[in-house]
């Protein structure tokens, strides 16, 4: 079946166990994953399937972990025309900012010539204590669209 690249940009943990759970859900769908966090990230496919789950970090800004790879993509315009994502942020509305890093990795990638599959989810943690809730229903259709 189908490889998929979980992507995850982190702070404070809540995108990572966002991650990890759609991972076990995936593989129970018959998928294949592969799950990069950190250093990880230098080792990334530039094709196939890639479910990117992000938090928000400062004013909008891409966690930490995520910096270096999506500088790269920036400076190196690389070819990712062969690249399908899904797009997952977790952030507060509270701030205007909201889901800022998740807004930024996709139209990076879609500059970069990746196809996103599905819309967009953007997880309010004022509304969902527990991010795992919505991101395990958006998943759901997410699959469907893989088929």
């Amino acid at each position: 079946m189908t490889d998929i690249t979980l992507i995850s940009g982190s702070t404070l943990g809540s995108a990572e166990y966002v991650a990890e759970h759609l991972e076990e859900l995936l593989k129970k769908k018959g998928f294949s994953t592969v799950m990069l966090h950190g250093p990880d990230l230098n080792e990334i496919p530039d094709n196939g399937l890639w479910l990117v789950v992000t938090s928000t970090h400062g004013a909008g800004d891409i966690p930490d972990n995520l910096q270096p790879l999506f500088e790269a993509l920036e400076e190196q315009k690389p070819d990712l025309s062969q690249v399908r994502f899904g797009a997952i942020g977790i952030g507060s509305k509270e701030y205007d900012t909201f889901c800022g890093a998740i807004i930024t990795v996709d139209h990076l990638l879609q500059d970069r010539g990746a196809k996103r599959i599905g819309d967009l989810l953007m997880i309010d943690i004022t509304q969902h204590e527990i991010p795992e809730d919505p991101a395990e229903e958006w998943l759901g259709s997410w699959v469907n669209l893989l088929r």
